[in-house]
């Protein structure tokens, strides 16, 4: 579905309510320009790649975007998609923000797009607006300066500037005379028919220049304080100050320009969304309106409240799970538009960015894990073609995102995040045999398939789980987790035909392996205490219920399982000495296997 200027508000409702029943979210970017890589002899660090993606993603600007909420429907065992594109106006619309915005393009990023179809102009004329959370602030400290009247500088003038003089001593004149009124209500207009000297053809110039006005707004206020300054299109007006009026006059201002900044925010509210913050300030008027013409509609608004409150109630403090196909630029540039400045390191980005997503996940790192040094093909058309054939889980677009149907459109951001949420759940469905429901071993009672439920259950699966001994029948861990492989696919047969007939180009991570829990730290591995031999509410200090949704069998691990502990939180970087940028640094494993902890990191304001 695609969403401009005019279709983004009246749309705005809906997307919400997309993302706040989602499970996940893919995302994708078209840019007017990317980095400009440096040649080496050796590879780069993480962090000199990162400085250049920074100086790129403040020079250039994200032309188009695309969102595509994955639904998980498990009674039919399914997951339904809807992706969204659009495009995105550099152009600040909304006038008196104060905020001036400097993008460029770089020749041969223009050159991609316009190769494969896209029209450059159609940002500038019907893209959606956005605003940084960095640029509302700049904003709203530009309008409390110009409300603090006693912050603006007078102005020096000299004597011998004679025609400045005499406009003030013409405004003196007429400011005198307004004195000798008893009425309150009485006001004065000072324009330039007063005192201008009309042109060769006896016209007068039509409106006060900027600088004349602000001799009105000083000389009122250091000489006659009783008076207030009224700046209207051409001239100023003076009035006698009054208290009550004021008051009401700034609220109505405020409110105002209050609503000017919501509307210049536009693509954020949709970044706020997949951040789980409160959606304070959208105006529900902006959203009833015509979808094709803009035009206001009428509708039910005690529907239209309860749908955003249903929808916000959803998203507020729950981030969605963002996903990306080779994303550390796409992150980048998302951090410097919509959130704020961007950190000088990398560690304080990974920080930064993980405090806002607890869950990122890269398709990228999750297709190539365990490559070696030599970078294998993996881009994301080779990658979803690959994985089409594959039959589960279900996959489905929703009857009112229709556009892709039967369209490929490579290279538009909304078809790639589409194909981005293709391969998620297909690829993590493939790594992740075992996620999906219960069922119990006839021959001898083992279980060989285990799923995670909602909290309530715990209890159950924690019995269940006190029976599971996961090395019977087998020589070591590995033999055991290759078998509750092999039963959960069928048999080793059915497994092996399946790794040996996949197409060349991307090597995925070792397909039936079994992930088995951390455990409890403070617990020595194969100790009796070990929590997977025994009842894991007895560690009372230390057990936490199980959260998140419910999944089912061949689809997508559930994300608060220890499979994401592992293609979770780590981007691919291909060319740079570490090869993966890792979000989440207490999960970041070391050389000799144990798990690293780092702390720190810098709260990122949010206004």
């Amino acid at each position: 579905m695609d969403l401009d200027k005019t279709s983004f508000y009246p749309l705005l409702l809906d997307v919400l309510t997309d993302i706040s029943t989602s499970v996940a979210v893919a995302i994708d970017f078209e840019h007017s320009g990317i980095p400009s890589f440096q040649a080496r002899s050796g590879r780069q660090t993480l962090q000199s790649r990162y400085e250049e993606t920074k100086v790129a993603a403040e020079r250039y600007q994200i032309l188009q975007i695309g969102i595509t909420c994955i639904q998980q429907d498990i009674d039919n065992k399914k997951y339904v998609l809807q992706p969204y594109n659009a495009d995105l106006c550099p152009v600040i619309n909304e006038r008196g923000l104060d905020v001036e915005r400097i993008f460029s393009f770089q020749s041969g990023a223009a050159e991609f797009l316009l190769r494969n179809g896209f029209d450059i102009g159609r940002p500038f004329h019907s893209g959606v607006p956005y605003l940084s959370r960095k640029e509302c602030r700049e904003a709203r400290d530009k309008y409390a300066k110009r409300q603090d009247k006693d912050a603006v500088p007078d102005m020096q003038i000299k004597t011998t500037d004679v025609q400045s003089l005499k406009f003030l001593e013409d405004a003196r004149l007429k400011l005198n005379r307004l004195r000798s009124y008893s009425s309150d209500s009485t006001t004065v207009d000072i324009g330039p028919d007063d005192y201008a000297e009309a042109d060769e053809n006896g016209n007068f110039p039509p409106d006060l220049s900027r600088y004349e006005k602000r001799l009105v707004h000083q000389l009122v206020r250091a000489e006659y304080p009783e008076f207030i300054t009224i700046s209207k299109r051409g001239y100023i007006q003076i009035a006698r100050f009054n208290k009550e009026r004021e008051e009401r006059f700034q609220a109505d201002r405020t409110r105002e320009f209050n609503e000017r900044i919501n509307r210049q925010k536009g693509f954020r509210w949709v970044i706020e969304a997949l951040l789980g913050r409160d959606l304070v300030g959208l105006d529900l008027r902006d959203v009833a309106r015509d979808p094709s013409t803009g035009g206001y509609v009428f509708p039910d608004m005690t529907s239209l409240k309860a749908q955003f409150h249903r929808a916000a109630g959803f998203i507020s403090g729950n981030p969605r799970v963002l996903v990306g196909h080779n994303c550390f630029l796409d992150l980048v540039y998302l951090y410097h538009t919509f959130i704020g400045t961007l950190p000088d390191t990398v560690s304080e980005f990974q920080q930064n960015l993980h405090k806002l997503w607890p869950i990122i996940i890269d398709t990228k790192y999750m297709s190539t894990h365990n490559c070696g040094d030599i970078n294998p093909v993996s881009s994301l058309e080779q990658i979803a073609s690959q994985l089409s054939a594959q039959q589960t889980p279900a996959l489905e677009l929703d009857e009112d995102h229709g556009k892709y149907q039967d369209v490929e459109a490579l290279h538009e951001a909304g078809y790639d995040s589409y194909l981005t949420a293709q391969i998620l759940t297909r690829l993590s469905s493939k790594l992740e045999p075992q996620a999906g429901e219960p069922e119990l071993d006839s021959d001898d009672d083992a279980i060989s398939d285990i799923t995670i439920v909602h909290s309530d259950e715990a209890d159950e699966i924690a019995r269940t789980m006190h029976n599971l001994d996961l090395s019977n029948g087998a020589n070591n861990e590995h033999e055991a987790n290759e078998e509750m492989t092999a039963t959960a696919n069928g048999d080793h047969e059915t497994t092996n035909d399946t790794t040996n007939n996949e197409p060349e180009g991307f090597t995925p991570s070792e397909l039936g392996f079994r992930w088995k829990g951390r455990g409890d730290p403070t617990i020595p591995p194969n100790s009796p205490d070990d929590p997977f031999k025994y009842d894991p509410t007895d560690l009372k200090h230390h057990y936490t219920p199980l959260k998140g949704p419910e999944t089912f069998r061949g689809g997508m691990p559930c994300f608060n399982t220890d499979f994401w502990k592992t293609y979770g939180n780590k981007l691919r970087v291909f060319g740079t000495e570490e090869g993966i940028c890792v979000l989440d640094p207490e999960m970041e494993e070391k050389s000799d296997g144990s798990t690293s902890e780092e702390d720190g990191g810098v709260e990122v304001e949010c206004p």
